[in-house]
C-alpha cells in the first residue's frame, strides 16, 4: 500500500477490524480532503508528525476541487474533518454552506500569515499556500518576449496559444484580462468581454483542462504560450528547458490555497489544532524547502535557489492582482456557455 492510505480502504480496514473484534475500542481518526500530490512528503511533513501529536490515525480522501467539494455537499457536510480547496472553490462551498467560521483564538499561527491570508473570504478558513497565475512562453520559439497579458492577443503568437479550460481554477481568469483589456468590467459588460474573448481565437491552438495536457503542447511544440499556474512551471520546465515565465507589467494573479472545516466535522477541536499545526513557521519551511508549498508564514525565509520556484517575497507578492470569486461564481454557469460557443466545444 502506498504512504498515503487511501480513503475507501482505510475506511474498510477499519469496518473489517470492528466486525472481526467488536470489543476492541475504535481508533481516533482525523480525515483529511486533498488533491493527494506529494504523497510520499506530505506524509514525512505533515502526517506522521501529526499523528503522533493528535494520538490518532490520519486517513484521506483524494481528488480535484470539484469532485470533493460535490462529495461533501451529498454528505451534508460531513465524512471530512479539513478539506483543503483553491480559494473559487473554497468560495463557493461558502455559498453552499458547507465551511463553519473557525475560531482563530484556536489557531495563534494564523496572525504569522501575510494579512490577505489570515482571512480571505470572512471568518472561514485561512491560506496555507499561495500561487500565481500568469504566462508562460518558449522564449526560443518566441521572437518578441511577453511583457503583458495583452500580449496573448498578438498577431505573432497565432496558432500558438493553449488557454485553460473555463471550468479550471485559471480559465475564467482569461475573462477578466479580455474586458481589463478594453477597460471594461466583464461582469458588467460581459458582452464586450467575450468580444475580447473571440479575438484569441486564431491565436488559440486548444483549451487544456489538466496540466500534463499543457506540458505535451509544449513538449510535441503544438503550442509555444499558455497560460499557467506556478506550480507547474518546473514541469514544463523539465520537459522543454526554454519555457519562462512571463514578467507582465500588469502583474500576476494570485491564487490562494485554503483549509476549512466542514459543518458536520467529527473532529472540530483536531481539525483546529491541525490547522495551527499546517501554517507554523516550522512546517511551513519544510513545505517550502522540499517543494510542496509556497509559504504564508512571513517568518519563513528562503535562499535565492529554494525561493525560484515559488510565490515568494515582498516584492512578488506586492505585484499580485487579486480576484474575488463570489461575483465570479455567480456569472459561471453564462461564462461556460458563451466560452464553448466561441471555442466550439
Amino acid at each position: 500500500m502506498t504512504s498515503l492510505k487511501a480513503f475507501s480502504l482505510a475506511t474498510a480496514s477499519m469496518a473489517a477490524l470492528m466486525t472481526a473484534a467488536p470489543t476492541m475500542a475504535q481508533a481516533r481518526t482525523f480525515t483529511i480532503s486533498w488533491w493527494g500530490f506529494n504523497g510520499d512528503k506530505l506524509q514525512e511533513i505533515i502526517v506522521d508528525p501529526f499523528e503522533e501529536m493528535c494520538d490518532c490515525e490520519v486517513i484521506f480522501e483524494t481528488g480535484n476541487n470539484s469532485d470533493r467539494l460535490s462529495r461533501l455537499q451529498l454528505r451534508s457536510g460531513a465524512g471530512v474533518d479539513v478539506i483543503y480547496l483553491t480559494d473559487r472553490f473554497s468560495q463557493l462551498g461558502i455559498e453552499l454552506g458547507m465551511f463553519q467560521p473557525v475560531d482563530r483564538a484556536q489557531v495563534p499561527n494564523i496572525s504569522e500569515s501575510y494579512d490577505f491570508a489570515q482571512a480571505p473570504q470572512g471568518e472561514y478558513g485561512p491560506a496555507y499556500s499561495i500561487g500565481r497565475v500568469g504566462i508562460v512562453y518558449d522564449a526560443d520559439a518566441v521572437e518578441s518576449p511577453i511583457t503583458s497579458w495583452d500580449d496573448l492577443w498578438r498577431e505573432d503568437l497565432a496558432s500558438s496559444v493553449s488557454l485553460p479550460g473555463i471550468t479550471t481554477t485559471a480559465g475564467p481568469m482569461v475573462v477578466l484580462r479580455a474586458g481589463q483589456r478594453v477597460g471594461v468590467d466583464a461582469y458588467a459588460e460581459t458582452d464586450t468581454a467575450f468580444e475580447q474573448v473571440a479575438e484569441l481565437v486564431p491565436n488559440v491552438v486548444t483549451n487544456y483542462n489538466t496540466g500534463s495536457e499543457m506540458i505535451n503542447l509544449f513538449s510535441t511544440g503544438e503550442i509555444t504560450v499558455s497560460i499557467a499556474q506556478d506550480f507547474a512551471l518546473g514541469r514544463i520546465q523539465a520537459a522543454v528547458p526554454s519555457v519562462v515565465w512571463a514578467d507582465l507589467e500588469e502583474g500576476s494573479i494570485a491564487t490562494l490555497n485554503t483549509i476549512n472545516i466542514p459543518v458536520n466535522a467529527a473532529e472540530p477541536e483536531l481539525a483546529h489544532m491541525f490547522l495551527d499545526f499546517v501554517l507554523s513557521q516550522e512546517i511551513q519551511q519544510e513545505l517550502a524547502e522540499q517543494g510542496v508549498d509556497a509559504p504564508v508564514n512571513t517568518n519563513v525565509v528562503l535562499t535565492e535557489e529554494q525561493a525560484a520556484p515559488w510565490t515568494y517575497g515582498d516584492e512578488m507578492i506586492s505585484s499580485l492582482q487579486h480576484v474575488n470569486y463570489e461575483p465570479m461564481n455567480a456569472a459561471l454557469d453564462g461564462w461556460i456557455a458563451r466560452w464553448n460557443e466561441i471555442f466550439g466545444m
